[in-house]
């Protein structure tokens, strides 16, 4: 049986979000709140010219109709939902 991988969505985007997550971690280390590493990767992400929003509010809709909305920890580049940092 042959294995075969499929290549991520964004692939190349993803690399470069962990990256700066990483980056984010390895200067802050662990024991903040969510907000402090949030906003650090947004700044490091602005940094690498990566384009982020931080808390978008975006509708949530049922059989067609908006039952609430919800709001997301980052937007990057308009690709990609990261939550829970």
């Amino acid at each position: 049986m042959s294995l075969t991988l499929k290549k991520l969505a964004y692939e190349s985007l993803s690399e470069k979000i962990i990256a700066a997550a990483i980056e984010v971690h390895k200067r802050l280390g662990p024991g903040f709140l969510e907000s402090i590493y949030e906003n650090s990767l947004v700044m490091e992400l602005q940094k690498r010219e990566i384009e982020a929003k931080s808390q978008v509010e975006i509708p949530v809709h049922y059989i067609g109709v908006e039952v609430g909305r919800h709001r997301i920890d980052l937007l990057i580049e308009d690709k990609i939902i990261l939550e829970g940092m």
